[in-house]
C-alpha cells in the first residue's frame, strides 16, 4: 500500500483481535454468519474470456516478477508487453501486476491501492482489451499472471460509499472510518455478508474476464482469515483454472485459509542486516528456520531483496547491499536457501535510485546487461536443481560466509556466499574436505581441502 512501514511490522494477534472487535462493535451492520460456498459459476458471472492457462507452475517451481507498470515504457500495458520476452528470459514463470484498477481522486495520495472500482481498468494503463492482450501474450510465453488485490478498503469515491455505506466501518455517529493510517482508503466492514460477497464476485470477475491466474492480496494480515477462507474456497470452485494466491502477511492463518505463499518480512530484515554488517549468517539461518516453521507444510515463503514498498522506502538494492555485486550475492542467497524468489521490476538492471510507486519512474531496462546475465544464471541453476526447491538444508557455520548444502534423493548442491566487501577465507568443514564438486556456473571442478577463499561479495553454486 502506502510507503509507510506499518505493514512491515509483525502484528500482535491480541491487538488485531481487539481492533476487529472494536470495529465490529461500532458498526451498524449485523455480525457475519458464514454461509455455504457458492458454486463456481452463476448466472451473474461473466463469460470466460480466452482459454484458461494450463501451465500454471507448482508453488515450489515459481519464480515471480513484480511488475510496477509505471517503470515501463510509456507507463502502460503495452510498455510491459514490449518487455515480456526479456522478463521470461530471466527465468520467470509468474508475473504479478501491481494494481490495475482506477485510482480514487477524493482524498487521494496517488496510491494504486486506493481502488475506485474493483471491476474497472486504470485508463492511464490502457483498456480491458489491452490488459487481456498482455495476459494472453504472457501465457503464450509460458508465464502465469496474477493481479494485486486490496480487500481492506476502497477509495472515498468508490460507488460503494454512496450505494452501500453499511459496507464500511462506521463510528457511533455513522461516519465512515479510514483504514488504519491510510487517509486515502475507507475501511470495509467484514461483518457485512453482502460486502464480502461483492468482493468475492469482483475477484471472480477478473478470472473470467481477463483470464488471470490468481491474486497477490495486499495487507492480508489485516483482513479476517475467515474471509480469505470464504473467498479462496469460492475461487477454487472455478475448476477450469489453477490459481495462485500470495498473501502479504506473515501468519499461519493465511496459509490455513488457502494461500500457498506469504511474505518473508523477517528474512528481508535479516538479510539487510547481514549485508550491513550488523548481524551474522547464523542469524539469517535462524530467521529462515523460524519463518518456515511458523507456517504449515502446505505453504511457503516469498523471498526477496526488495519489492515495491522497500524500493520506495529503503532505496535501490545497489545502495542496500553494497553495489551491483553485493545485490547479486544477496539475490543468490534468497533464491537458493528456501521459498520462492521474487524480482521487483528494475532490480535486475540495477536501477540506482529509490522508486516511489505512486509516480511514473522511467527505468532504463537496457542498463547493466552484466547484471541481467547474472540473474539469468542464478535462476537457471535454481530451475535445474530439485534440491534447492525441496531439499533438506545443512548449515555450515561461518562468521562471514553464508554456507549451506541442500540435498534431495537424487540431487546435492552446495552454496557459498561472501557477504562482505572484502576477500574472506572459508574454513572447510570436515564433512566437505576432500569432496569434489562441479561449479554450477562455469562447469569447472573444485576439490575442497581445508580452506577456500572467496572474493568480495562473490557467490558460488556447486553440484555433484
Amino acid at each position: 500500500m502506502n510507503i509507510q512501514k506499518l505493514k512491515l511490522k509483525a502484528y500482535s494477534p491480541i491487538l488485531l483481535l481487539i481492533t476487529i472487535l472494536a470495529f465490529a462493535g461500532c458498526s451498524k451492520s449485523t455480525p457475519f454468519v458464514p454461509t455455504p460456498t457458492p458454486p463456481s459459476t452463476t448466472s451473474s458471472d461473466p463469460a470466460q474470456y480466452g482459454t484458461p492457462y494450463a501451465s500454471v507452475p507448482a508453488t515450489k517451481d515459481i519464480v515471480m516478477y513484480e511488475v510496477n507498470i509505471k517503470t515501463f515504457p510509456n507507463a502502460n500495458f503495452a510498455g510491459v508487453e514490449s518487455r515480456l520476452d526479456s522478463i521470461k528470459a530471466l527465468g520467470v514463470n509468474v508475473i504479478w501486476l501491481m494494481p490495475t484498477y482506477p485510482i480514487g481522486i477524493l482524498k487521494a495520495s496517488g496510491s494504486p491501492y486506493s481502488v475506485q472500482n474493483y471491476e474497472g481498468v486504470n485508463s492511464a494503463f490502457g483498456t480491458l482489451a489491452d490488459l487481456r492482450t498482455l495476459v494472453a501474450n504472457a501465457h503464450s510465453l509460458g508465464m502465469a499472471v496474477i493481479l494485486d488485490w486490496e480487500a481492506n478498503g476502497t477509495s472515498w469515491d468508490n460507488a460503494w460509499i454512496t450505494t452501500n455505506p453499511s459496507w464500511y466501518i462506521q463510528n457511533a455517529s455513522g461516519t465512515i472510518q479510514q483504514l488504519s493510517t491510510y487517509t486515502d482508503v475507507a475501511a470495509l466492514n467484514f461483518s457485512n455478508q453482502s460486502m464480502r460477497l461483492a468482493l468475492i464476485k469482483a475477484m471472480k470477475y477478473w478470472v473470467f474476464t481477463a483470464n488471470v491466474d490468481g491474486y497477490r492480496c495486499d495487507f492480508a494480515d489485516n483482513t479476517p482469515s475467515d474471509f480469505w477462507t470464504q473467498a479462496l474456497d469460492t475461487l477454487n470452485n472455478i475448476t477450469t483454472h489453477k490459481l495462485i494466491y500470495l498473501a502479504e502477511g506473515t501468519t499461519s492463518a493465511e496459509i490455513s485459509s488457502g494461500f500457498q505463499l506469504d511474505y518473508a518480512f523477517n528474512y528481508y530484515g535479516s538479510i539487510k542486516s547481514l549485508f550491513a554488517g550488523s548481524s551474522t549468517p547464523n542469524s539469517l539461518f535462524a530467521t529462515n528456520a523460524t519463518e518456515i516453521s511458523s507456517i504449515s507444510a502446505s505453504g511457503t515463503k516469498l523471498r526477496y531483496i526488495t519489492n515495491h514498498d522497500d524500493a520506495s522506502s529503503d532505496g535501490s538494492t545497489i545502495t542496500e547491499y553494497g553495489g551491483k555485486q553485493g545485490a547479486l550475492a544477496a539475490f543468490a542467497i534468497v533464491s537458493y536457501m528456501g521459498g520462492v524468489p521474487l524480482i521487483y521490476s528494475s532490480q535486475e538492471v540495477g536501477y540506482p535510485n529509490a522508486i516511489n510507486f505512486f509516480n511514473n519512474v522511467p527505468v532504463d531496462y537496457t542498463a547493466n546487461p552484466d547484471m541481467v546475465a547474472a540473474y539469468k544464471q542464478i535462476l537457471a541453476f535454481r530451475a535445474a536443481h530439485e534440491a534447492i526447491k525441496t531439499g533438506a538444508l545443512t548449515q555450515y557455520n561461518d562468521a562471514n560466509i553464508v554456507a549451506f548444502e541442500k540435498t534431495s534423493s537424487t540431487d546435492d548442491v552446495l552454496v557459498l556466499v561472501n557477504t562482505k566487501n572484502a576477500a574472506e577465507t572459508f574454513n572447510i568443514p570436515a564433512a566437505l574436505q576432500g569432496t569434489t564438486w562441479v561449479n554450477g556456473y562455469t562447469g569447472g571442478n573444485v576439490t575442497f581441502s581445508t580452506q577456500y577463499t572467496l572474493q568480495p561479495y562473490s557467490y558460488f553454486a556447486f553440484k555433484r
